[in-house]
């Protein structure tokens, strides 16, 4: 247990001490924006580039993989969809902000901080592809399923540019893309620009946990939904175990890759489950109630997947 504790403290201890530096710390948001300009477009996809341009090619192109984690994500957003359209009396925009916070793990902020202290490097590739193909089904669900909802207003050939830009022009999918094209060819970067890619790659997750710990703070949860427990007993357990299962059940894929699937979808809710709340005014007070309750909540439930893959629980004999 000493040893899961040392694994997740770390972790955690980022993440919370933002919280209390947003709490005690009376600072305007605004100070947050260039930190998490740095994170999100050039620390992140800094990581992302130099790990995967160092992978052998054959690493990166494992569709069954892709495939079944987004899958998982894509039935784990249904779900939650769901148990919205029960809780909302079939209101779409409000069950898809559900959905979203259901099945949207914290993937950018603190999936490559978790997965790489825990499993190491070998947890770069998977955490990548994760990170990748469901922020792209996000990008996608999110402004399909407002358009359907009636919240969108813009006609549909406009919506569907959007979403395309959005796709293609994310950092994270950029560095992936590029990543992986340097993998292809064998490029290597000079080594003054790799020793700035190890520079910002080591920045990465300590700034992000930090400042996700610092927007939670910032975003206090004013009203407690009733279908909280529901959706965050799907995003916390019901989503790691499901894309356990499937995973197990296809089978032939490295026990590193399965653990880094785990781990990613027993994150809480994304930030941005508030920032897409707040976008189209759609259960914005509530949204900041998944974000904040979601975090605090997978203190344990994180802390109990690290222990159950450390204890070989899930029988990966990582």
């Amino acid at each position: 247990m000493q040893d899961v504790i040392a694994l997740a403290f770390p972790f955690f201890g980022l993440i919370f001490l933002g919280f209390a530096a947003g709490k005690f710390r009376k600072l305007p948001e605004a100070g947050l924006a260039w930190m998490n300009f740095f994170i999100v477009y050039i620390a992140l996809p800094a990581l992302f580039f130099r790990l995967l341009s160092e992978t052998p090619i054959e690493q990166l192109t494992d569709l069954s993989f892709v495939t079944a984690t987004t899958f998982t994500t894509y039935t784990v957003f249904a779900i939650a969809f769901c148990i919205g359209v029960l809780a909302t009396s079939g209101n779409i925009p409000e069950s898809t902000v559900l959905g979203i916070a259901g099945a949207y793990s914290n993937i950018g902020y603190m999936g490559p901080g978790l997965t790489l202290a825990v499993l190491g490097p070998a947890a770069t590739v998977p955490t990548a592809l994760i990170l990748c193909f469901d922020n792209t089904l996000l990008f996608i669900l999110a402004p399909l399923m407002m358009a359907v909802g009636g919240t969108d207003k813009e006609p549909i050939t406009k919506t569907l540019q959007r979403i395309v830009w959005r796709v293609f022009s994310h950092p994270f999918i950029l560095a992936t893309i590029a990543g992986v094209g340097a993998a292809a060819i064998g490029f290597r970067p000079p080594t003054a620009i790799d020793t700035m890619l190890k520079y910002l790659s080591g920045a990465a997750a300590p700034c992000a946990l930090f400042a996700m710990g610092v927007s939670v703070a910032l975003r206090p949860a004013n009203r407690i939904p009733l279908e909280l427990p529901a959706v965050l007993v799907v995003k916390l357990l019901v989503h790691p175990l499901l894309v356990f299962l499937l995973l197990s059940w296809i089978g032939g894929f490295d026990p590193v890759w399965v653990a880094t699937a785990i781990l990613m979808a027993c994150l809480p809710p994304a930030t941005n489950v508030f920032v897409i709340a707040q976008q189209y005014n759609v259960y914005v007070q509530r949204a900041s109630s998944f974000v904040l309750i979601g975090t605090i909540a997978s203190v344990v439930t994180v802390t109990g997947f690290i222990w159950a893959l450390t204890h070989n629980l899930f029988h990966l004999n990582l």
